[in-house]
């Protein structure tokens, strides 16, 4: 029998490299983010939906490239012999769940999740196997309205996250503009345009000469005007050492736009930013991210922008998109740095005291008359000495405690203690309940 070869070892507590455990403080935090984040979403009209944690393999392979299939996911052949990945992200499957109901949608549609997603890398500060994301996504928007929302909804969370303006900026980009130039102003192929694509994306994270050697292989003599053009202070000087196209202006005309649309709004902390790509292939158009300033931090918090292609993958006509995502762990790392990580969350409202194993049964009966008035209680079934029971109350953030013994089921008077105060309220069932309530409710 095959669960006999484990016998006389002992299975390890540590859980599996990369991933979490998430004891109840740990939820509670991961709680207070979903709580951010789909209080946001909601107030915009977004609803939510959600997926399988399994997907076909080629879902990716069609458009995040192979690459990331086989050396970033977990991809496993199942027993009918189908070849099977744990979603690293969540776009593929909307874009695959749209298209299934094109005909019956109604447009736009804004829908919101919050997937677990899977990555095989190596773990590290800020990266981990396993995490969870916020994935927010308007369908059906031509206009530059749709990055508006979206942007403006992102900026909405990182304020509630705890940061001013002034702790974060929003950049923006545009693919129009970087395959503009790197096609017709650098001439380069498709491989090699997206080969300088994903050396942008590097930029900030190496060493100024090696960028410039790995630009050197790609761009040879136009090396140095590609290198001026990255390192252009703003829109102006950017915009400046371009050819004047019709191509061109889209994608610049595009940024414009959405950037006064955010002043409009009362965002004026966006900015273009030349070397900002984002990773994926399916983005078309404008693409953006927030970025946190702060020195202890100095990493992109969400990151999205348009791809009005990928439906198409499902023989779909396209169906123009505006989508980002955040993740839970810089969530976490932000709110810790900023001081708004505090969760105040207790178990319950109320604990009852049982003095005397005799009195448990009129405790569990009390305890339900106040759950039926929306009160949280739990009841102490431990049996040991009162004041035990009152420092476990007090240990597990439990605000208030009822002692339950002979004397207040002979009078039918309740003692409810406030714990951090020491206040004592004495009344029937109906006062206590009618107390606690009138707090709890605020």
């Amino acid at each position: 029998m095959s669960h006999m070869s484990t016998e006389g070892k002992k299975l390890s507590t540590d859980a599996y490299k990369g991933v979490r455990d998430f004891f109840p403080e740990d939820m509670a935090i991961q709680k207070k983010i979903f709580g951010i984040w789909r209080s946001v979403v909601e107030q915009y009209g977004y609803e939510e939906y959600g997926a399988s944690v399994l997907e076909p393999a080629e879902l990716y392979r069609a458009k995040t490239g192979d690459e990331i299939v086989n050396e970033q996911t977990y991809t496993f052949t199942d027993r009918g012999d189908r070849e099977v990945t744990l979603r690293p992200e969540m776009t593929p499957s909307l874009a695959r769940m749209v298209a299934a109901r094109k005909r019956e949608l109604t447009y736009p549609v804004r829908w919101y999740s919050i997937p677990n997603l899977f990555r095989y890398e190596q773990p590290q500060r800020g990266r981990v196997r396993e995490h969870w994301q916020l994935n927010v996504d308007i369908f059906g928007v031509t206009s530059c309205a749709a990055e508006i929302e979206a942007i403006s909804i992102a900026c909405d969370i990182t304020r509630r996250y705890g940061l001013k303006d002034t702790d974060f900026e929003v950049r923006i980009n545009n693919r129009k503009v970087m395959n503009y130039v790197t096609r017709d102003v650098f001439g380069l192929n498709e491989e090699a345009a997206h080969n300088i694509s994903k050396l942008i994306d590097r930029k900030d994270k190496v060493k100024p000469e090696w960028f410039e050697a790995a630009s050197m292989e790609i761009l040879g003599d136009k090396t140095k005007q590609f290198l001026t053009l990255l390192n252009s202070k703003n829109f102006e000087e950017f915009t400046s050492q371009l050819p004047q196209t019709t191509e061109e202006h889209v994608g610049i005309k595009e940024i414009r736009e959405v950037i006064a649309g955010l002043e409009r709004l009362g965002i004026t902390n966006a900015r273009f930013d030349q070397t900002l790509m984002r990773g994926f292939d399916y983005y078309t158009g404008i693409v953006f991210e927030v970025y946190d300033l702060n020195p202890l931090n100095r990493r992109s918090v969400f990151g999205g922008g348009r791809y009005d292609d990928l439906l198409s993958l499902f023989g779909s006509e396209k169906v123009p998109a505006v989508g980002f995502g955040a993740g839970d762990v810089i969530a976490r790392d932000l709110m810790e740095t900023y001081g708004t990580l505090t969760t105040n969350d207790s178990p319950a409202d109320v604990s009852l005291i049982v003095v005397g194993e005799q009195n448990t049964p009129y405790a569990l009966e009390l305890a339900q008359i106040l759950r039926e008035k929306n009160i949280r209680v739990v009841v102490d079934l431990s049996n040991k000495k009162v004041g035990d029971q009152i420092k476990n109350a007090d240990k597990r953030g439990v605000p208030r405690i009822i002692c339950i013994g002979d004397e207040e089921i002979k009078n039918g008077k309740l003692r409810m203690k406030i714990l951090s105060t020491g206040e004592e309220i004495v009344g029937s069932e109906e006062e206590i309940s009618r107390t606690i309530s009138s707090v709890t409710k605020n």
